[in-house]
């Protein structure tokens, strides 16, 4: 279960309220602004326009206790500063590489946590991550020519992008291939089948290989009581069915991946 529900939320030309003053509020102006949004101060004009999403940066508590529960009653989702027991939402840290956008949350747990976390991130993803998202999205109709099945125009994708693959989009010059891939683009094997072997129950345990096949695969064949941790990181919409030996020997297209764990070490029975 994920603590809360990661949506990026488009604000540009639309009005935002941000209550408060000095180094609280400023940062969330800036935010806003930053996101193309206009910034309202008066609360009452936000309730009477119908604005949707609220800061509340008071120093004191009573205040933005009030101005939560007021400003929620007008339907208007809430962002308390520094105060996560009052938030409708919380604001992660951003790492920007436009128009790609890395958000990093922490549900309000720690700032300071989630701001070293994309620092990390900022070392390793290169400054021309945008430009390869901008290249897919105009060759977006000669994909659709090339794959007009939805399908296999996700699997070539994921052959693409994967580690070392040649559009990886940790290499700084990714970019700069996508037209001669989609010049000579074809599909990986049509049916292809994995087996995890899992010893833990942990998410945290399993290989980079198998977190990658993982989030690659087209369906799960699930053999035994394996933890929705795990499970959950697949692609949300991969197929999960028992295993069975019926259903392993079916012809798929697309990768199939066994979950099971090794004899003796079922950590969830």
């Amino acid at each position: 279960m994920i603590h809360s529900l990661p949506l990026f939320h488009r604000i540009k030309g639309r009005k935002v309220l941000v209550l408060g003053d000095g180094e609280v509020a400023e940062p969330k102006r800036r935010l806003v602004e930053r996101a193309g949004g206009i910034v309202e101060a008066d609360m009452q004009r936000a309730i009477d326009e119908g604005v949707q999403l609220a800061f509340v940066a008071y120093g004191d508590l009573r205040a933005c206790e009030n101005a939560a529960i007021n400003l929620r009653c007008a339907g208007m989702l809430v962002n308390v500063v520094d105060m996560p027991d009052l938030c409708d939402f919380t604001t992660p840290s951003i790492l920007d590489r436009d128009p790609v956008l890395v958000a990093v949350g922490t549900g309000g747990a720690s700032a300071g946590l989630a701001k070293h976390l994309r620092l990390r991130l900022e070392a390793i993803l290169p400054q021309s991550l945008g430009r390869l998202a901008l290249a897919l999205s105009g060759a977006r109709e000669r994909l659709r020519a090339r794959f007009p099945d939805g399908t296999d125009r996700r699997r070539a994708l994921d052959a693409a992008l994967a580690e070392g693959g040649v559009l990886d989009p940790f290499d700084p010059e990714a970019y700069e291939r996508v037209e001669s891939w989609l010049d000579g683009a074809g599909l990986p094997n049509a049916s292809q089948a994995e087996t995890i072997d899992l010893s833990s129950d942990d998410p945290e345990d399993l290989t980079l290989r198998q977190a990658r096949l993982l989030g690659e695969a087209d369906t799960l064949l699930l053999d035994g009581a394996i933890p929705d941790a795990i499970v959950n990181r697949s692609r949300a919409d991969a197929s999960r069915l028992p295993f069975s030996e019926e259903e392993h020997d079916k012809e798929r297209e697309g990768l199939t991946v066994v979950l099971r764990y090794v004899s003796g070490q079922n950590q969830a029975a």
